[in-house]
């Protein structure tokens, strides 16, 4: 939890860009973000200070088709 302020003030400008929609984890380990892009994922996990730092050592980036905003 020490990287977790980095992380927190990484992520609060995308946030703040409305560029993600969602992120937290879930009940049963690991984490998910939802971004309104793939571009801006792809932006965010170059300097993730939790992958930086080696917290977390892989991630994936998937397509989602929410059905709801369709």
């Amino acid at each position: 939890m020490a990287i977790y302020p980095l992380h927190k003030a990484y992520l609060d400008p995308f946030v703040a860009r409305g560029e993600v929609v969602g992120v937290g984890p879930f009940a049963d380990g690991g984490n998910m973000a939802i971004f309104r892009s793939r571009a801006a994922a792809e932006e965010f996990m170059k300097q993730e200070p939790f992958l930086l730092k080696g917290i977390v050592s892989e991630y994936q980036l998937r397509e989602w088709n929410d059905i709801l905003l369709s």
